[in-house]
């Protein structure tokens, strides 16, 4: 029944990873998956976290409500939006807790499918592939915008407009607000405020996928581009806790949609439950506790804001390490990009054959694109990988 079932290749990262476990080298660097590792290569569990825990206890876990915890959902829209919004205060946020980010944007994509279909998907050229992926599952049809400018290291901006402007009135356009997956740049508040007026002149429906919040440069500030965005226009607005919250295996994330109205809002998120229902059902009980704790209490939020504040000035500053080391080295190679980038990844310029080079002869590993995960570096690797990265270059 199944002979002719096609092989999966799969996933470029994760089997990248793979190998990287079976590489029998000590000295091995794996800077290829994002996930965020602290000094000593470990990925920690967040003091807020172990509190929200004792505190939770272990009592019965019967299913959440398609939509999630309430408590988690209020936390979402806290986090995400602001405690004042002007979308928060009339309630036209509709926010269901979500299996990760890619849960979000994938139950994004099944709501747009049901409720705007046909429409052209934009997303950055680069970008993380399981955009094409989700969008592409829902009967979407995906073309890219400029984004990347390979000989400055920096945002295509003018590219990036015009294909903006130029794109059919009322497409879905993916943008990533903050520490932009896989080149670690941002567009800055002039861009984004010029960008806004693009997309909402042409009607745009904009899906922000926010998987770093916290990793730029703080919780509130990485939010600033979506809560602008929200008092103009309506949009999706996807978030992840894997990572500012290291709870990667709880699969932790949000879907919020701003609506017109407070009528609107609790349309669509019936909408969004019949999507879950039709999807998995219901989120997980363990992690949306845990999340719903530590933003339902003061104490363990400014805990735990102090704590990405720690991962996200870890990472600053092998950032900065890795620059040093690699100046020292050579004063041709520009290491420029690695202070203006920012967030866990970092876009070298490197090509595919520079890459396979360093994996082979080093065990540096990075993703063949040339992107790193800055988060995998520390004291003792940097020396290695700079060393690598000269040699290579």
């Amino acid at each position: 029944m199944f002979g002719r079932v096609e092989a999966f290749a799969g996933d470029p990262i994760l089997s990248l990873n793979d190998s990287f476990k079976s590489d029998p080298r000590s000295e091995k660097v794996n800077l290829s998956i994002g996930v965020y590792t602290d000094e000593k290569g470990r990925i920690p569990v967040l003091g807020s976290v172990k509190a929200a825990y004792e505190r939770i206890g272990f009592a019965e876990r019967p299913y959440l409500p398609m939509e999630g915890h309430p408590g988690y959902r209020e936390g979402v829209q806290k986090l995400i939006f602001g405690d004042t919004h002007p979308a928060r205060e009339t309630k036209r946020i509709a926010t269901i807790q979500t299996i990760g980010g890619t849960g979000a944007v994938g139950i994004a994509a099944d709501f747009l499918a049901k409720h705007c279909p046909g429409r052209t998907v934009l997303v950055s050229d680069p970008t993380w592939e399981n955009h094409h992926g989700l969008f592409q599952r829902a009967g979407f049809k995906t073309t890219t915008y400029p984004y990347w400018d390979r000989s400055t290291k920096s945002v295509d901006f003018d590219g990036m407009v015009k294909a903006l402007e130029a794109a059919d009135s009322g497409s879905i356009v993916i943008l990533q607000p903050v520490c932009h997956n896989p080149t670690g740049v941002d567009l800055d508040d002039k861009q984004q405020v010029a960008v806004t007026d693009v997309l909402v002149a042409k009607r745009h429906i904009v899906v922000f996928d926010m998987a770093y919040q916290g990793f730029g440069t703080s919780l509130e500030a990485d939010a600033a581009f979506v809560r602008r965005y929200a008092e103009r226009a309506s949009c999706l607005v996807a978030n992840s806790f894997s990572k500012n919250f290291s709870l990667y295996g709880e699969r932790c994330g949000g879907l919020s949609i701003v609506c017109q109205d407070s009528d609107e809002a609790e349309r669509v998120l019936g909408q969004l439950k019949l999507a879950v229902r039709r999807s998995y059902s219901s989120p997980p009980m363990l992690g949306g506790l845990l999340v719903a704790t530590v933003l339902g209490n003061d104490d363990l939020r400014a805990q735990w804001t102090r704590e990405v504040d720690e991962m996200r000035t870890r990472m600053d500053s092998v950032r900065k390490l890795l620059a040093e080391h690699i100046r020292a080295l050579s004063n041709e190679v520009d290491v420029g990009f690695l202070l203006n980038q920012r967030g866990m990844f970092s876009f070298t310029g490197l090509t595919e054959q520079q890459v396979t080079a360093m994996r082979e002869r080093d065990g540096v590993y990075l993703v063949g694109s040339g992107r790193m995960c800055v988060a995998g570096l520390n004291e003792e690797n940097v020396p290695k990988v700079a060393k690598s990265f000269v040699e290579v270059s």
